[in-house]
Formats: C-alpha cells, structure tokens, sequence
C-alpha cells in the first residue's frame, strides 16, 4: 500500500513559474547545508540526489552522504529539512538518507572541485 499522501483535488498545480521558482529557493536553501569535514555545500558536493515538490507544497528529498560512517549522519538530515522549512509556504519536507548509488568524488560540480583543489 502506497502511504503518500492523498492529493487534495481543491490544491490546484503548480504552475511552472512557480515551480521554478521553489527550485531556485531550494538550491539556495540547500547550498546553506555544509559537510562539516569538508569546506563545500551539500548541493555541489553532489549529495542531493532528488528533490520532490508536491502540489501542496510538500518536499521530499532523497540524499546520501560522503562516506556511510560520517559522524553527522544523524545530524544531517535534520539541517536540511531545517533549511527547506525556512522557504515561506513549504507545508512540510522529509529527507531520507540513501546509500545507493554511493557517492563518489565525480558527483560534485566543478565549483566543489575548484574549492577543493581536484582538478
């Protein structure tokens, strides 16, 4: 049994301006979110791996993490929902954390790379 929420037929879409315009105020909340071992956000580090805004507002985000045994695993999560929570008429957000495809170094943007000395 799916245990999504129902969608209310009263919440009208979303339209693509507005969409849009969530998505900007996610990354920007996102890049917000730092590894505490490593001088780069969450976003270009590549750890977000997917962001679900629903019609009502509602944000899912699947994430994981540089390595299993970071020692803010249990931490982490919770900093990013903080953050989304901060956007005004989000109704709620869940962060899970997910190990597959584990994270490797390709996954960061060239900005992450070029602060981190990679290239």
């Amino acid at each position: 049994m799916d245990d999504a929420a129902p969608i209310d037929p009263a919440v009208p879409p979303l339209s693509q301006a507005e969409l849009d315009g969530l998505t900007d105020q996610l990354i920007e909340k996102l890049k917000t979110v730092f590894d505490p071992e490593i001088p780069v956000d969450i976003y270009e580090l590549g750890l977000i791996y997917k962001v679900d805004v629903s019609d009502e507002k509602v944000v899912a985000i699947d994430m994981t993490l540089t390595a299993p045994g970071c020692p803010v695993a249990g931490e982490m999560p919770g900093w990013v929902q903080d953050a989304v929570m901060e956007i005004p008429g989000i109704k709620s957000c869940h962060v899970d954390l997910v190990f597959d495809p584990p994270w490797d170094p390709s996954r960061m943007s060239d900005e992450a790379k070029l602060s981190l000395n990679m290239f």
